[in-house]
């Protein structure tokens, strides 16, 4: 057999064992084979890794790319997210009515991404309810999000009327009936937010500790509270969402040890791992939630290291720099961030906080692969897909947002010296990033192919 690349003098992490010196093979775009240091193995190409780490690619569970330009965001954020090791992601696509615009928001990732993708879809109305076997069949997708911060006012003024208790229940006793499926939910009691908002902006308070306590984390856990209470009442699989506190964390494991039924996940962000409310980013760190204390920060590493935490997502948004240069209550929320998952995973959590780099590639690759039911991504194995990444773990960079190629022009972590990052990212077995860089074959065919993953029809 003679492969099409041969990959040699590697560090590679490979599952159970850890980093292991090794051969791989790719042939068609899937690992064939993995031999001992210095095989004697065919291949047309040979990538020399010189004793770097060889990785799986990230998987990010949470971008929302449109979010920044409609029509090009697939092309740059696949872009900024292969810069940094992110060879998967999963994008959140909501409409009125999503069996008519689903195939235009494919169509339009295929002729883009340089990476491969999927979809969840969100769900506003009773119509996403009452349709979602439908959709979940036809496009392959087996995952939600339902967004609790939008009930009421806050709600109508995003046009979604639909978005109440009611919704919540009736979407997470549809989602039991579907096999695989997990909803996902964003939590924030936005009834009170409006509340503490009011007085903190009537105080003149301008700053982004005002903007955590605005949403406290105590409405957070409400809300975490409701989900999985509601869930198991339905048999639902739930994944909360970019969670961000102690308190919703401490919350979660409350349920998990009432509960006998499916799965209560939870996705955590690296902003919430690396950054507080005193940052220094200001506005640049808006988000929903917030950005909490140091003591949240902690929590978060100690989910990560207890196993409370599952994955770890982005919560990628491209605005420019223009729509943050406001006042905390008017600068938009979010910000990029897909392709710092793993530098800042290496940096904050291998390098200074000594996580092992095993648990760091399960949250970031292997668990969002299991759940999301993606089996041929997640993973160093042979027959898995070719998702690889050479990455030079004491390689020190600058976070400069010119160099990043996502349609943002900012990021909160710019400046910061960050220790870890891939040199070369490999998409299926083909190189789409080198040395900071995307290949001039990538931006000219970017190959991305998107991820069907419906429990029958995984095509992954």
């Amino acid at each position: 057999m003679t492969l099409d690349l041969l990959i040699t003098n590697a560090r590679i992490m490979l599952p159970g064992k850890g980093l292991t010196e090794a051969t791989l093979g790719v042939r068609d775009g899937r690992i064939a084979v993995i031999a001992d240091r210095g095989a004697d193995l065919a291949a047309r190409e040979t990538l020399d890794c010189e004793g770097l780490w060889l990785l799986p690619g990230v998987i990010d569970p949470h971008v929302h790319f449109g979010f920044g330009s409609p029509e090009t965001d697939f092309e740059t954020e696949s872009r900024t997210a292969a810069i940094g090791g992110t060879t998967t992601v999963l994008s959140f696509h909501r409409s009125k009515d999503i069996r008519e615009s689903c195939d235009a928001a494919r169509t339009l990732g295929e002729t883009q991404s340089c990476i491969d993708f999927g979809f969840h879809f969100g769900i506003t109305s009773h119509l996403h309810v009452q349709t979602l076997e439908e959709i979940s069949a036809r496009f392959g997708v087996s995952s939600y999000k339902l967004y609790m911060m939008y009930k009421g006012a806050a709600g109508l003024a995003q046009g979604f009327t639909d978005i109440d208790d009611g919704l919540l229940y009736a979407a997470l006793r549809q989602a039991a009936r579907i096999p695989g499926a997990i909803m996902g939910v964003h939590c924030e009691n936005v009834e009170v937010i409006p509340l503490l908002r009011d007085e903190l902006r009537a105080a003149g308070r301008d700053d982004l500790k005002a903007w955590n306590q605005q949403s406290p984390d105590f409405l957070e856990a409400e809300n975490v509270h409701r989900v999985c209470y509601f869930a198991s009442k339905t048999g639902a699989a739930v994944n909360i969402v970019h969670l961000s506190s102690r308190e919703a964390l401490d919350e979660v494991r409350r349920h998990r040890l009432r509960r006998n039924g499916p799965p209560i996940y939870v996705e955590s962000c690296p902003h919430y791992l690396f950054l507080n409310d005193e940052s220094p980013a200001g506005t640049y760190a808006k988000v929903n939630p917030p950005v909490r204390s140091q003591d949240d920060v902690e929590a978060m590493w100690e989910g990560v290291l207890d196993g409370s935490i599952t994955t770890i997502g982005s919560d990628h948004v491209p605005r420019k720099r223009a729509t943050k240069d406001k006042t905390i209550w008017a600068a938009s929320n979010g910000f990029p961030g897909t392709g710092m998952i793993l530098p800042l995973m290496l940096h904050e959590g291998y390098h200074r906080r000594q996580v092992p780099l095993a648990r760091i590639v399960e949250l970031c690759a292997a668990n969002s692969a299991r759940i999301y039911n993606l089996p041929s991504k997640g993973g160093i194995e042979v027959g898995k897909d070719a998702d690889l990444l050479v990455v030079d773990p004491d390689l020190e960079k600058v976070v400069d947002p010119a160099t990043l190629e996502s349609h943002a022009d900012y990021s909160p972590y710019e400046g910061m010296k960050i220790k870890g990052w891939p040199v070369r990212t490999l998409v299926r077995g083909r190189c789409v990033m080198q040395d900071g860089r995307i290949t001039d074959e990538a931006r000219t065919y970017p190959g991305g192919r998107y991820l069907r993953r419906a429990q029958s029809d995984a095509a992954s």
